[in-house]
């Protein structure tokens, strides 16, 4: 790893439970939509999408980590949960970078104090992967 810090929410070893809405916020998409999503921010920041958590167990889940306070300005469509500064607690599991993780791991690099993943643009290609029209080949629903 480089001179950049490490977060301080970001535990030695193991893994722990972090309160979103104070360090950071969090989107969460499931399964292989969340590995769309991944795939495309990750094209789009030229391989820099910033903090990013995965989860190997029961729903496959992905959260990327935004700015606190920001998952509130955009209008997250359905398939995409949000947790950040609410009325009750809302916790996303947070890895260590080395050593036994499991079942969390970061994708791409570690976080770095600071930096998370494009709010806007992670809501554009969230927005684009689960609101995708259905196919002009469809008949129309009645």
């Amino acid at each position: 790893m480089n001179n950049e810090k490490l977060p301080d929410w970001v535990p030695a070893s193991g893994h722990q439970l972090r309160l979103a809405g104070v360090h950071f916020d969090a989107v969460r998409v499931r399964g292989v939509r969340g590995e769309a999503v991944l795939h495309h921010l990750t094209e789009a920041t030229d391989g820099s999408p910033g903090p990013i958590v995965r989860e190997v167990a029961r729903g496959r889940w992905t959260y990327f980590l935004i700015p606190p306070g920001s998952s509130r300005e955009y209008d997250w469509p359905p398939g995409a949960a949000y947790f950040g500064p609410e009325a009750r607690d809302q916790y996303v599991g947070i890895p260590a970078v080395w050593g036994n993780t499991y079942p969390l791991s970061w994708r791409g690099a570690p976080p770095v104090e600071g930096v998370f993943v494009d709010a806007e643009l992670l809501h554009e290609i969230v927005t684009a992967q689960l609101c995708a029209p259905p196919d002009e080949e469809d008949p129309p629903l009645a």
